[in-house]
């Protein structure tokens, strides 16, 4: 989940095709001194949001018969028409009790007889439907018939074919917020009967290409969706995790309320998911139709998972630093974040007049509460920079409050350690937590230390500003270890350049929906201070679609190693994104790759998803570190050295992205305690999935065939 959600309106046609022809940062330095040692002289890191891997490939079957696919379907939780199958109570949903102190592992109560009802998200008008120069405002699902409409979604969005822009202006859920989702029906039953396990998204009623709800994916929720228990893992088979408390999670507590008095009356519709974590697509009926074609054609991993338990942020930040960020003072050194008194009552009232502001993490459950958090969220009130006393951050009712989203994971004895270290050490090969004393790391999304233009965002005292920033970073990056190695890299953020003359993101109508909290290389003191690194390495997609057009000579544009992301409005993130948008933005670049000969002999692209987004998975996951892994997310590889419908199987989480990259290019590890140092994973043969050796990653090479 996003720090922001934007989307709001847009503005003249004029201003936003003046945004959209600026000019880009040029690359400036070789293209690499390191030789590689496989032919992949270029790598494309795809990121797109919040998907896992069963809920897009719950009904997968391999195209090569000699594959096998780790899924429902495989399972038989569902058929392959998405109805339940002959295991479906393998995935049945519990209630749970948790009502003194946070229990990764709560006292489970009993199953739902039926889920909590499935509940509407995103727009009921798509985002662009709403654009003030279409008049009057359209209502209803779609706008695709509106010529305006057309042209204001071709020049908002770059990143799409033609013939994928129309889906800006389709899907809108046409129902109000947070209720019963009417074009839900699952075997039979509407959104409020749902059986006690995951249900198909899709029907005549609920097409593909519709906006839904966002399930909660945050740091505390994830772990206790995923119900890990020591007492029942099971050495060289399983870790314990049995994935079974993801509605109860979303409807005791969801993304948390900074502080706040859980409302009264409180029902399972309160907090406005529901049971959404269950939905999953059904390839075998159409849907993900893009994806499934390059599983079908490519390699595929069935056993690659997000990297922390949380969202966003903290999972790009490990895949540019293959580990944890923590609080940092202006010396570089670790510190304690604010951690001020917060009024459930009034949470916008500072209690000593000075400051709500409470960034650490509490998920103690109020006292008279089955699970709703004492501290969590994204940050309440104004949310502006905490400057002198008067300054809007501090006007009651209003002054930021809440945010906690740091951990002293070292000290046992804060709120919510314990049970996760007490888990780590009690499984049948002991996990070192990788937390150091005194160190409060980031779990959740914070914005990062600096603007796109250098500028430091932590201390910047503009009203305008958020003051749920973390500190500018001393932390080593992988973008620094391929400097030393002089291996040419590039972060490319769709709508950067708007971006840079809108730091504060304001120009929410003018279709800036770059993400701030998604380029890590944004949080790095060593990279944002330096304006030749900011100008060889930050970049728009504008500049990455014009390197892979040049057909002359490739390597005189990419670099080796290219991370894209998508802007908000086509990343897949659900309720402000549609899967079939991350389609079309992934098959452009792949399209375009493929047309360029000299590229396509020596690319890779990595297509994968920043973390699961809070949905259902039935697959193992394994505890490498007191920060994750969370659940398993798709990790497709397209290239001509990966062609055949293979399927992986060896465990491997965002770090291996680094993992290959420092492969490849021999550059060895980051630092000496970053988590590319794990080793690769040593399997049984009875058991491909679950390394012998944990903790360990992969480091993805077993996906191709060179």
């Amino acid at each position: 989940m996003r720090l922001k959600l934007h989307l709001k309106s847009f503005v003249g046609v004029g201003a936003i095709l003046a945004h959209a022809f600026a000019p880009g940062f040029a690359y400036a330095g070789p293209n690499t001194a390191a030789k590689a040692r496989t032919p992949i002289k270029h790598v494309i890191v795809i990121i797109g949001e919040n998907r896992t891997f069963d809920h897009i490939f719950a009904t997968y079957t391999p195209v090569n018969k000699n594959e096998k696919v780790l899924n429902l379907l495989s399972e038989e939780i569902v058929k392959a028409n998405g109805k339940p199958g002959a295991n479906y109570a393998k995935a049945k949903q519990y209630t749970a009790n948790d009502t003194s102190v946070y229990q990764n592992a709560p006292t489970k109560a009993a199953a739902y007889p039926v889920l909590p009802p499935a509940l509407t998200g995103g727009p009921s008008v798509p985002y662009v439907c709403q654009a003030p120069q279409i008049s009057p405002v359209q209502t209803g699902t779609s706008c695709a018939t509106n010529p305006t409409a057309k042209a204001i979604a071709a020049a908002v969005e770059n990143g799409l074919p033609s013939d994928y822009t129309q889906y800006l202006l389709t899907g809108g859920v046409g129902q109000a917020s947070g209720v019963p989702d009417t074009r839900v029906s699952y075997d039979g039953k509407d959104a409020s009967h749902l059986p006690s396990g995951p249900y198909q998204l899709t029907n005549a009623n609920y097409p593909y290409d519709a906006y839904a709800a966002s399930p909660v994916h945050r740091f505390f929720q994830m772990w206790q969706q995923l119900d890990c228990s020591a007492k029942l893992a099971k050495k060289n088979q399983d870790f314990g995790c049995q994935n079974d408390l993801f509605p109860w999670v979303e409807v005791t507590v969801s993304a948390g309320s900074n502080g706040a008095a859980q409302p009264t009356p409180f029902t399972n519709a309160t907090t406005g998911e529901g049971s959404a974590a269950m939905g999953f697509f059904n390839v075998q009926q159409g849907d993900a139709p893009y994806l499934k074609l390059l599983a079908d054609t490519y390699s595929m991993s069935d056993n690659y998972h997000q990297a922390v338990n949380g969202g966003t942020g903290a999972n790009h930040i490990m895949i540019g630093y293959a580990d944890a960020m923590f609080f940092e003072n202006n010396k570089g050194q670790p510190a304690t974040p604010p951690s001020n008194i917060v009024n459930p009552a009034k949470p916008g009232t500072p209690v000593n007049g000075a400051s709500a502001l409470s960034e650490i993490e509490n998920p103690d459950p109020m006292p008279g509460t089955n699970n709703w958090y004492a501290q969590d969220g994204y940050g309440g009130g104004a949310g502006q920079q905490n400057g002198d006393s008067g300054s809007p951050a501090n006007v009651s009712p209003n002054a930021s409050y809440g945010g906690g989203s740091y951990v002293n994971c070292a000290d046992n004895t804060q709120p919510g350690i314990a049970p996760i270290l007490d888990y780590l050490h009690a499984l049948p090969s002991s996990v070192p937590s990788r937390c150091e004393q005194k160190h409060y790391y980031l779990v959740n999304n914070y914005n990062p230390g600096y603007f796109g233009d250098g500028s430091n965002a932590y201390t910047d005292q503009n009203p305008a500003n958020t003051v749920f920033t973390i500190p500018p970073s001393t932390l080593k990056s992988i973008g620094d270890v391929m400097n030393a190695k002089q291996v040419s890299w590039a972060y490319y953020g769709d709508q950067f350049n708007r971006y840079i003359s809108d730091k504060y993101q304001q120009q929410w109508n003018s279709g800036d929906e770059y993400c701030n909290i998604c380029n890590w290389a944004q949080y790095s003191t060593s990279i944002m201070t330096d304006p030749n690194q900011r100008a060889a390495h930050l970049k728009d997609t504008t500049d990455f679609y014009a390197a892979l057009a040049n057909k002359s000579d490739g390597d005189a544009e990419l670099p080796a190693v290219s991370y894209v992301k998508p802007s908000g409005l086509v990343d897949g993130h659900p309720a402000s994104s549609k899967l079939d948008l991350f389609e079309g933005f992934t098959k452009k670049i792949v399209d375009a790759v493929k047309a360029n000969p000299a590229l396509w002999a020596d690319t890779a692209i990595f297509v994968t998803f920043d973390e699961g987004g809070g949905y259902y998975d039935s697959g193992y996951v394994q505890p490498v570190d007191f920060f994750g892994d969370g659940t398993r997310i798709p990790m497709i590889v397209v290239s001509k050295y990966s062609k055949g419908g293979h399927i992986s199987h060896t465990y491997a989480d965002h770090v291996s992205i680094a993992k290959f990259v420092e492969y490849n290019w021999s550059l060895g590890p980051i630092t000496a305690r970053s988590r590319d140092n794990l080793p690769n994973p040593e399997t049984t043969d009875t058991n491909p999935y679950v390394p012998v050796n944990s903790p360990a990653i992969g480091d993805l090479v077993d996906l191709f065939q060179f």
